[in-house]
This record gives structure tokens, C-alpha cells and sequence, in this order.
């Protein structure tokens, strides 16, 4: 018997572990991609997962339905993301690692092999430089540009207003464009190395 979402939720809520498992069926995957693209590592994405699923399960008599059970998800696992990438930062850890592709399946006009080569070569690029930018930053652009969330849901994902997630596209989206063609300025400007006056 397939139950409605609300008695889903309200079961969940109450601690019933095989509504909570039937209510997260379809969000565990958007949780676990979204945490892959913040972390950069499927271990971490991994951890940082079943982090947001037990903060959600926990959380879930706090749901009010104000935002879709959708969004209210995506800012339980961003926000995790956040936490962990700021306590990264503080301990002043190397780099995080790249990011990784996930299911590439070939079909059958897949590319010579080294057109292959050239698009992972380009995936791990943008992987990098998307892994360099501020994770607030980060954050926008994974939930808006990948996860493709509309802008509203975004900003209410990440607990922010419409004007500052648009803020943290835009300047996001520029030091994105100057990693990938190769022009360090963005990224020398953002941390105080440029030599122009």
C-alpha cells in the first residue's frame, strides 16, 4: 500500500523508520548528488548524505510545509555541506578533492576515444573549478546551475534572500568563467594577488 506524503510525513515524524525510508526514496539521490558536488569526494558526499538524512529524520516534526518537503531537504543537506566545508576552511585542510563524474554510461554514439578524453579532461576542469570557488558560492551555483532548483528555491534552500543568491551567482558564475578560460585575474583579485592598480 503506497501512502500519501503527508501521512508519510506525519508517520515519519513520529518515528515509524519504514515511512521514513518510503518518504526519502526519491530524495536520497538528489541529497547524495547534491552533497557530491559540494564535498568533492563520494566518501565525503557519502558521509555528509546520511548526515542530512539523520538531521532530516530528526528534524521532521519541525516541518511546517511553509517550502516544499522538496526544499526543506535540499537546505537540510546544503546546510550540512556548509558546516562541513567551514570546519574544512578553519582547519586550514590543502584543497578539497576533485570532483567526480557519476554514472557515465556509454551508449551508442559514444565518442572516439579521444573525444572521451577530452571531455573528461573538460568535466575534470570544471570539477576543479568549481571545487576552488567559495562554498557559499558553490553552494548557489550546485543547487541553482546543477540541481537546477529556480532561483526562489535556492535562496530558500540556503536560508538567504533572493538578492543575496543572485549576488552569489553572479560573482560564482565570473570567477567560474576566469578558472575555465584560463585568466587567473578573478581569482587573483578575489584573494588580493592582482598586480593591476
Amino acid at each position: 500500500m503506497i501512502l500519501a506524503q503527508p501521512e508519510l510525513l506525519r508517520r515519519a515524524a513520529a518515528g515509524d523508520g519504514k515511512a521514513f525510508a518510503e518518504l526519502m526514496q526519491e530524495r536520497q539521490h538528489a541529497i547524495y548528488a547534491l552533497a557530491l558536488r559540494m564535498m568533492g569526494s563520494r566518501e565525503d558526499a557519502l558521509d555528509m548524505a546520511q548526515e542530512a538524512l539523520l538531521r532530516i529524520f530528526q528534524n521532521l516534526g519541525a516541518f511546517r510545509a511553509e517550502a516544499s518537503f522538496s526544499t526543506w531537504t535540499y537546505r537540510i543537506a546544503a546546510n550540512v555541506c556548509l558546516d562541513a566545508l567551514r570546519r574544512r576552511a578553519r582547519r586550514k585542510e590543502s584543497s578539497l578533492e576533485l570532483l567526480r563524474g557519476e554514472g557515465f554510461e556509454p551508449s551508442d554514439s559514444a565518442p572516439s576515444p579521444e573525444g572521451a578524453a577530452l571531455e573528461h579532461e573538460r568535466a575534470e576542469e570544471m570539477h576543479r573549478a568549481l571545487a576552488s570557488l567559495p562554498p557559499d558560492q558553490r553552494a548557489a551555483i550546485v543547487l541553482r546551475d546543477v540541481q537546477g532548483l529556480s532561483y526562489e528555491e535556492a535562496a530558500e534552500a540556503l536560508g538567504v534572500n533572493l538578492n543575496t543568491l543572485k549576488s552569489r551567482l553572479f560573482r560564482g558564475r565570473r570567477l567560474l568563467r576566469g578558472l575555465l578560460s584560463g585568466d587567473p585575474e578573478p581569482f587573483a583579485q578575489k584573494h588580493g594577488l592582482s598586480n593591476k592598480g
